[in-house]
């Protein structure tokens, strides 16, 4: 009976350690998808006030655009680092802004002609690529992290072993819709 007993707390000692460093595992990857996707992020916040004061010279009456983009780009810079699911958000709305400065260089085909403003926007561009594989990277590890979390026997340990559901890094209803930019004021 002694040998039983002893048996099973062996065979549950085993379940739970593996249980446990499985959450850690998904965490881990959860995270360190969100810092390839934060690396560059500070790339492409470093890049956007050069864009800005670019087309500002050729588009100097746009100045609410401008100041749109700036203040997505200060808020997304004020999330905490550790803040993920805010920071998505605060990202999604940056995104948004980015769209109506580039809808501006359509408009102006001398700002769509110069050089530095051109040479910005390929930046922008290689980021934006590689953004998109690190989102791509971050959802998958998401996915895997939450279906563990909310599944079985991961969800009767999900509370003991501090589980954190992670948002998948998604595009807003509003970014699906074709930017408008009204020149008519």
């Amino acid at each position: 009976m002694l040998y039983i007993i002893i048996g099973v707390l062996l065979v549950l000692s085993v379940l739970l350690i593996s249980v446990y460093n499985r959450f850690v595992k998904n965490r881990n990857l959860v995270k360190d998808g969100w810092s390839n996707i934060d690396v560059a992020l500070k790339k492409r916040y470093d890049l956007i006030p050069n864009l800005v004061e670019t087309a500002k010279g050729y588009a100097a009456h746009e100045k609410d655009t401008f100041e749109k983009v700036v203040q997505a780009r200060n808020a997304a810079m004020a999330v905490p680092s550790g803040d993920i699911n805010n920071q998505i958000k605060a990202e999604n709305q940056l995104q948004q802004t980015l769209r109506s400065l580039f809808a501006l260089g359509e408009a102006y085909p001398d700002l769509k002609a110069n050089t530095n403003f051109l040479q910005l926007q390929e930046k922008l561009n290689e980021i934006e690529e590689n953004l998109e594989r690190s989102r791509r990277y971050y959802n998958g590890t998401v996915r895997e992290n939450n279906t563990y979390g909310e599944s079985f026997p991961g969800v009767i340990f999900a509370g003991v072993f501090n589980y954190t559901h992670f948002d998948y890094f998604e595009s807003t209803e509003d970014e699906r819709q074709n930017v408008k930019v009204d020149f008519s004021s």
